[in-house]
């Protein structure tokens, strides 16, 4: 029999606590700085009075992020595209697993996605790293988020890692709600995007019984997400940059922050989402007597299969890859006016941050190429093309 564990630290927020939560959001200076920076046009008075004319979670994410998402997008990208919500049942609930594009929007997309298709929105897990401020965590905790926690002591680590498990489990088995989580720790910088085989141990902790058993209670779905232009390439660049001078760099919650605000307002093109068939009927073929490391390495090859054969490759991609590795392999797939202005892109997102020495500014530029060449690499390879 599974323990029951206590989820009150983590957990989403429930509708009879909105009120309570949108009101002390509603007195924080920097959430109104916020919300006066992302929406300049709009009088803060009217915002708030809307907000706690809400009685409750729905009804927020209807009234005031699915509108903010819209508009977001309609300024910053050239539309949010969809392929596979077939393969989703009205009836199930799933655990959405994704490669990590964006950190706040991959989950508020997928949101706008499922409500556009009557489908109830998901819960979302977020890094504890990543809410700074106790606004940011009841923020997000109102918009179905609950949280991951990072940095906890060795001994607390298992603790913490059995509470998500159960809370994800209880989610999508009492709850009835879809869930999404990204297939890794932090996004892969470098696009080359793998599922960690912790991920999916941490799903089967604490929990008796078979472990693919465990596995197929979640209905996982992968899906994969394709941005044209990552507005954060420069700066994960500029990451790499910093790390291969200083080992031990890590960044700060300061540069969290500029790197979520840069995803909300950068320039993305188009943005897809790919929905793909739950794996369950493919977890059958793994020999559940088989060694626990080798069932769960099984379970990420399945799982990276998916979101790799089912990225949207662009122009820029292409190009990526043919100047990355020196071919004319993909030169039928783009434009000579296509690759003038992935070349300019590049360029552009790499002196907005400043100047840099002549190796330096190659460093960044030939890791961009890797971020964009990447998805098409392993595209490649998924589909034996």
């Amino acid at each position: 029999m599974t323990q029951k564990i206590d989820y009150e630290d983590i957990r989403s927020f429930r509708d009879e606590e909105y009120r309570e939560k949108a009101s002390a959001l509603l007195q924080e200076p920097q959430f109104k700085k916020v919300i006066e920076t992302v929406m300049p046009e709009i009088d803060y008075k009217l915002f708030g009075m809307k907000m706690l004319s809400l009685n409750s979670i729905y009804e927020f994410q209807k009234e005031i992020i699915a509108p903010f998402i819209y508009k977001l997008m309609s300024q910053t990208s050239d539309g949010l595209q969809n392929q596979g919500i077939e393969y989703l049942s009205h009836d199930k609930n799933y655990l959405f697993m994704s490669n990590h594009r964006d950190i706040v929007l991959d989950a508020s997309l997928l949101c706008i996605v499922l409500f556009e298709h009557n489908l109830d929105t998901c819960e979302i897990a977020i890094g504890s790293n990543l809410l700074i401020y106790q606004w940011i965590a009841d923020l997000v905790r109102i918009n179905k988020s609950f949280i991951v926690k990072r940095g906890v002591g060795v001994r607390q680590a298992l603790e913490a890692a059995q509470q998500l498990s159960g809370y994800i489990h209880y989610a999508i088995n009492e709850k009835k709600q879809s869930v999404w989580i990204a297939q890794r720790e932090g996004r892969a910088k470098d696009s080359n995007d793998r599922t960690q085989e912790a991920l999916i141990k941490m799903l089967t902790l604490g929990r008796s019984g078979n472990v693919l058993d465990n596995i197929r209670q979640l209905n996982i779905s992968p899906l994969a997400i394709s941005y044209e232009y990552d507005p954060c390439d420069s700066l994960k660049a500029f990451e790499f940059l910093q790390k291969s001078k200083n080992p031990d760099f890590k960044k700060s919650p300061q540069d969290d922050l500029v790197n979520m605000q840069t995803g909300i307002m950068g320039y993305k093109g188009i943005v897809n989402y790919a929905f793909t068939p739950c794996i369950n009927d493919e977890l059958s073929h793994i020999d559940p007597n088989s060694d626990r490391s080798e069932i769960l390495q099984a379970v990420c090859k399945i799982i990276d299969h998916h979101i790799h054969s089912h990225y949207r490759i662009y122009p820029g991609n292409y190009v990526a890859y043919d100047k990355l590795y020196n071919t004319q392999r993909f030169a039928g797939e783009y434009t000579a006016e296509q690759k003038a202005k992935f070349e300019q892109y590049i360029h552009g997102q790499i002196v907005k941050l400043g100047n840099f020495s002549t190796d330096d500014y190659n460093y960044m530029y030939d890791k961009m190429l890797l971020m964009y060449s990447n998805p098409l690499k392993n595209k490649l390879e998924a589909t034996n093309a």
